[in-house]
C-alpha cells in the first residue's frame, strides 16, 4: 500500500503545482546535455536591468540552473542548466526575467544552440547567447518614490526644512518602505540598500570634501581679503572699474573654488568699501553673486552642477575649460556692462575724495597674514590645477586629484587635520548630496526618470536643436527658482539617455547645455543659487536688506540675456 500512496502523492504535488513539472539539475543518471547561456536583460531605454531574477523554460516545463541566477549591475546574466540526455537540441528554450516595477514578460525564445565538442561518454554542452528586453510597468512603489522626490523638492524649495534634513527624510523614507510594506509585496519595493549605496556618487562628495580642505588652509594666508583689496586700488577711485574689477576678480575665484566660498571671502572687504564710498553695498554685491555663478560654470571644480555632470557622464576638466570658457567670458562681460548700466546712478553718487587714505587702510587691514603657507599655498593648489588638467590623460577620478591636494596640504602646512574636519568641511552638504543621489535613484529604479526622458524625446522628436533648447531652457528657469543641485541630479539620467538615441547628440553638447542651464539659471532669483542666498544673508545682517522682489527686478533679465547668449553659442557650436 505504501508504495502506492508515495507516487500518487508525488503526481497529485506535480500537478496542482503553478509551473508544473520542473526539470531539476539531477533528475536523471548518466550522460546528460548542459546548457550555458548568456546574455544581458535591458529596459526600453537601452540600459542594464539589475537584479533580475531568470527563470527557463524547456518545451514550456521550468528548468532549475545548477545555481541561481540574477543580472549584474550591467545587466548580464549567466546561467547553467541541466538537462536530460537527449532533450537538446530539438527542445523549446524559453526564458524570463523578474523584477519589481516591471511587467511580467512573455517567455523569449533561446536561438542558436551551439554545440561544444566533448569526450565521448560525457555530458554533452550546448551553447546560447540571449539578449533580451523588459518593460515597467506602474506600481505603488512608483507613486511613493514620485511623490517622495517631489515632496522633497517643496521642502527645499519654500525652506519648510533645511534642504539636507529634506533629503535625509526622502531617502529614509524610500528605504523604510522598501523594507517593510516591499517585503510582503514586491510592488511596494522601491530600491535596496545596495543599490542605495552604489547610487551615492563618492568622486562628487570626495571632490568637494577635499576642495573644501585646500580654501579652508588658503583662507588663513588672508590672500582673497588682499585680492579685494588689490581690485580697489587698480580701480583708483573710479567705482564703475572697481565695480568691474570686483565682478572679474569674484568670477576667476569662483572658477576654482565654489562660489558660495568666494562669496563668503569677498563680501566683507566689498562692503567696508562700499561703506567708505557711501555707495549701498548692494550694488556692489549683486553684479558679484552673479559673476561668482558665471565664474563658477566656466570650469569643473567651480559649481556643484559640474561636478555631478562630470563625474556622471565622465568629462575631464578640460573638456569643460574647452566648452564652456569662452562663452561664460562673453557672458560676464556682457553682465559687467549690464550692471553699469543699471547702477550708474549708485555710482554716480560714490565720494571718492579720499582713496589714498582708504587704499592705506585696507592695505594695512587686508594683508597677507601667513606668507610661508601662502608659498605653500600657491605650490599645491597649482599642482592640483595641473593634475586637473591631466586627470583624463591619466585616467584618474578628479576627485583623486583633489584628495592628493588636500593630504599634501596638510602634511605640508601642519594643520590640524581634527580642526579641519570638523571646521573647514561642510558635513551638511555631503550629507545632502550623498542623500540626494538616494532619493534620485529611488525615482529612476521606478521609472518616473524613465518617463521624463521619454518625454522629452516626444516632444523634440529627435531634433538635436529642439533638445538643445529644451533642456537649456527648462535647466535655466527651473534652477531660478528651484535650488539647482537636486534638479541636475534628476536631470542627469535623462540627458544620458537622450545623448545616446538623439542624432548628433553624442558630441556631448546636451551636457553643456545642461550646465549652462542649471548654472547660470540660478542667476535669476535670490534663492536660484547657494551663492545667491548667501550674499543676501550676509547684506541683510550688515543692514542692507533685499527683497526677493528687489533681486528678481535686477538679475533675471541679464539672466535671460545669458541663457539667449547661450543658446546661440551652443547651436552654432554644432552646426
Amino acid at each position: 500500500m505504501k508504495r502506492l500512496i508515495v507516487p500518487a502523492l508525488f503526481f497529485i504535488l506535480a500537478a496542482i503545482s503553478p509551473t508544473g513539472r520542473t526539470i531539476t539539475a539531477r533528475a536523471h543518471t548518466g550522460p546528460g546535455d548542459h546548457l550555458l547561456v548568456t546574455g544581458t536583460v535591458s529596459n526600453s531605454h537601452g540600459g542594464p536591468v539589475e537584479n533580475a531574477e531568470l527563470n527557463f523554460y524547456a518545451n514550456g516545463r521550468k528548468v532549475a540552473c545548477t545555481q541561481k541566477a540574477t543580472t549584474s549591475g550591467e545587466g548580464r546574466y549567466s546561467a547553467e542548466l541541466a538537462l536530460p540526455h537527449g532533450l537538446l537540441p530539438e527542445a523549446k528554450i524559453e526564458i524570463d526575467a523578474l523584477k519589481p516595477c516591471f511587467k511580467i514578460p512573455e517567455h523569449v525564445l533561446v536561438e542558436r544552440l551551439a554545440k561544444e565538442a566533448g569526450a565521448p561518454g560525457a555530458d554533452t554542452v550546448y551553447l546560447a547567447r540571449c539578449n533580451f528586453t523588459i518593460l515597467r510597468q506602474i506600481t505603488p512603489a512608483f507613486w511613493i518614490a514620485t511623490a517622495i522626490l517631489l515632496g522633497v523638492y517643496v521642502l527645499i524649495a519654500f525652506e519648510h526644512l533645511h534642504r539636507t534634513l529634506a533629503a535625509l527624510l526622502g531617502a529614509s523614507l524610500m528605504l523604510a518602505i522598501s523594507y517593510t510594506a516591499g517585503a510582503f509585496d514586491s510592488a511596494y519595493r522601491i530600491l535596496t540598500f545596495g543599490k542605495a549605496m552604489h547610487a551615492i556618487d563618492l568622486n562628487v562628495v570626495f571632490l568637494l570634501m577635499a576642495m573644501m580642505i585646500i580654501v579652508g588652509i588658503m583662507k588663513k594666508t588672508g590672500v582673497f581679503q588682499w585680492m579685494a583689496y588689490k581690485a580697489y586700488q587698480m580701480a583708483g577711485g573710479n567705482v564703475f572699474a572697481l565695480a568691474s574689477v570686483l565682478m572679474f576678480v569674484t568670477a576667476v575665484i569662483s572658477a576654482f573654488l565654489d562660489n558660495v566660498t568666494a562669496m563668503l571671502l569677498i563680501i566683507p572687504v566689498t562692503i567696508e568699501i562700499a561703506v567708505t564710498l557711501q555707495i549701498n553695498p548692494v550694488s556692489l554685491l549683486l553684479p558679484e553673486a552673479f559673476a561668482s555663478n558665471i565664474g563658477g560654470t566656466a570650469t569643473l571644480i567651480g559649481d556643484p552642477p559640474n561636478i555631478m555632470i562630470g563625474s556622471y557622464a565622465k568629462l575631464s576638466f578640460m573638456h569643460f575649460v574647452g566648452h564652456l570658457s569662452l562663452v561664460n567670458a562673453i557672458a560676464l562681460l556682457i553682465a559687467i556692462l549690464y550692471f553699469a548700466y543699471w547702477y550708474r546712478k549708485d555710482y554716480s553718487r560714490a565720494r571718492v575724495d579720499n582713496v589714498g587714505e582708504m587704499i592705506a587702510r585696507l592695505r594695512k587691514e587686508y594683508k597677507i597674514t601667513n606668507k610661508t603657507l601662502l608659498v605653500q599655498g600657491c605650490f599645491i593648489p597649482a599642482m592640483t590645477v595641473f593634475l586637473f588638467i591631466i586627470h583624463g590623460t591619466l585616467k584618474m577620478e578628479p576627485s583623486v586629484a583633489a584628495l592628493i591636494g588636500a593630504a599634501l596640504f596638510l602634511v605640508i602646512s601642519r594643520e590640524d587635520i581634527v580642526e579641519m574636519l570638523e571646521h573647514e568641511i561642510e558635513w551638511p552638504t555631503l550629507i545632502f548630496f550623498m542623500m540626494l543621489f538616494v532619493v534620485v535613484a529611488g525615482a529612476e529604479e521606478v521609472g518616473f526618470i524613465q518617463i521624463i526622458a521619454d518625454w522629452v524625446r516626444e516632444i523634440s522628436k529627435g531634433s538635436l536643436v529642439v533638445a538643445i533648447l529644451m533642456i537649456l531652457w527648462v535647466s535655466a528657469l527651473a534652477s531660478a527658482i528651484l535650488d539647482n543641485i537636486p534638479f541636475t541630479a534628476t536631470m542627469l539620467p535623462v540627458v544620458g539617455y537622450l545623448t545616446t538615441v538623439i542624432p548628433g547628440a553624442q558630441s556631448g553638447v546636451l551636457w553643456w547645455a545642461l550646465s549652462l542651464g542649471a548654472c547660470l539659471g540660478g542667476n535669476g532669483t535670490m534663492i536660484g543659487a547657494s551663492a545667491n542666498v548667501v550674499t543676501v544673508g550676509m547684506a541683510e545682517k550688515a543692514g542692507y536688506p533685499v527683497s526677493f522682489k528687489e533681486y528678481f527686478k535686477v538679475a533675471f533679465l541679464p539672466m535671460i540675456i545669458s541663457i539667449i547668449l547661450c543658446s546661440a553659442w551652443l547651436l552654432v557650436k554644432e552646426r
